[in-house]
């Protein structure tokens, strides 16, 4: 049995269960003169709940946990003897064998592989045979139990809304526990990394070159110092050039001026920006303003104007950029209280002046706040400068020569074929680290300013 027609008949249970409990439910309601706890599609819920959530919980397990029974399985019949030692080798075999066996792949490469799928497809057939029938069976079992459970007496709303509250506790539980992995993953890795290069040379080494690492001295080409100042260079100070000017007036065109006609076509066409995926920022820096950027440099005299410039990558993530900062600057403009609008221009100021001296400043500290979570954004950005800006790590001021940032070097360093354990891998955990702790600390800045401003006008 398929996945899906596993799923259907899970859900197909927990609807008769459903229907079956609402149905008793009312039965024995009909004729009685005692107020009742719960309406009879509490009993329904609860019910379809109790059918539903083992086996669905069940599956979640059994998808984690079956793939490595399945592979024991295979490893305990005769051809398995054939295999390497346990290795990149034998982990290849086994995965294009468990790739015939599951129809994905129409040969093999090795002929031991091509011996195993038939073991592969047994093993799997067995053990999802085993998981089909325990999840079918939690569904009896639980509907059964529930059903069981159904009487006047019995308060199934609160129950329903305390399992409610357990799922969605887990729900929160799953999300937590992934950000706390993550960042548990950066430290370790990174923790292997320093014990090779000391952390002071790491950030404030002038040298950043992972193809020619001295065993002696690893630290000595490891110096990530003109990563930070590309990273700055183009998502803070380039990509914000143009997106807070931008952004700012045209969320104070949006709010001030433009007519409600104007307004309800012009901002959703302004946010779709927000909507094309970076991959085709990519393409427009790469094909389109890079090679402008290099004519302009060449036309003004640069020699050493590039095509893979900090200028380039840096205009078109401005430009994605701009809704989140018009965005924030619309919503903490219309947010200041009218009376101030109003009473500056009944002293007699233009609506020039009472935006320049009223609403602006007024509005200054959400507009902060958008500006230190774009910047966030940006720096963290990966497409377009994978896509636009050059792999030399340099420090310049130039906005027309090549620079490298921080998230265009962890994709290089981890698209190499160097080994995970050597300091150049490593590296790419610790540059991560790195820019989670700096992003993380922008996006607490830019909410307690957001924060502070909501506080000062609600």
């Amino acid at each position: 049995m398929s996945s899906l027609t596993l799923l259907f008949l899970i859900a197909a249970l927990g609807l008769v269960a459903w229907v079956v409990a609402r149905t008793r439910a009312r039965r024995f309601r009909r004729g009685a003169r005692q107020r009742f706890s719960s309406l009879p599609q509490h009993h329904g819920w609860y019910v379809a709940l109790c059918t539903v959530v083992p086996a669905l919980t069940f599956l979640l397990i059994w998808y984690f946990v079956s793939p490595a029974l399945v592979t024991d399985a295979v490893l305990a019949t005769p051809g398995a003897a054939a295999l390497p030692p346990a290795g990149f080798d034998r982990a290849a075999i086994l995965s294009e064998a468990r790739e015939i066996a599951g129809n994905r792949a129409f040969g093999a490469f090795t002929p031991l592989a091509d011996r195993l799928a038939p073991a592969y497809a047994t093993a799997q057939a067995r053990f999802d045979a085993i998981g089909t029938a325990i999840a079918l069976l939690l569904a009896f079992a639980g509907g059964a139990w529930s059903f069981l459970r159904v009487r006047p007496g019995f308060s199934a709303r609160t129950r329903n809304e305390r399992l409610v509250m357990w799922l969605l506790l887990a729900a929160s539980l799953v999300a937590i526990a992934t950000t706390v992995g993550i960042v548990v993953s950066l430290l370790i890795e990174s923790a292997r990394f320093f014990r090779i290069v000391p952390i002071g040379d790491f950030l404030l080494g002038t040298r950043w070159s992972p193809g020619v690492i001295d065993p002696r001295d690893p630290g000595a080409t490891l110096g990530a110092l003109p990563l930070f100042w590309g990273t700055f260079f183009i998502g803070a100070v380039i990509a914000m050039a143009v997106a807070v000017p931008l952004g700012l007036m045209s969320a104070i065109y949006l709010t001030q001026y433009a007519s409600p006609g104007a307004r309800r076509w012009m901002k959703p066409l302004l946010e779709v920006l927000a909507g094309v995926p970076t991959v085709v920022y990519g393409y427009f820096a790469a094909l389109t303003v890079a090679p402008a950027v290099r004519q302009v440099g060449a036309a003004l005299g640069i020699a050493s104007a590039s095509s893979e410039s900090a200028l380039a990558a840096g205009l078109v993530m401005g430009i994605m950029i701009i809704p989140f900062v018009s965005s924030m600057a619309d919503d903490s403009l219309a947010a200041v209280p009218a009376s101030m609008r109003d009473g500056s221009l009944a002293m007699g100021a233009t609506s020039a002046e009472t935006i320049k001296r009223v609403l602006v400043p007024a509005a200054l500290p959400g507009v902060i706040g958008g500006v230190l979570l774009a910047v966030s954004r940006a720096v963290g950005e990966t497409m377009i400068v994978v896509m636009a800006a050059s792999g030399v790590a340099t420090l310049t001021l130039n906005p027309f020569a090549s620079t490298t940032t921080v998230t265009k070097q962890i994709v290089d360093l981890l698209t190499g074929e160097a080994a995970f354990a050597s300091a150049k891998t490593l590296a790419a955990f610790a540059l991560g680290l790195t820019l989670f702790v700096v992003t993380l600390l922008l996006n607490v800045v830019a909410l307690m300013v957001v924060r502070r401003y909501r506080e000062a006008y609600e």
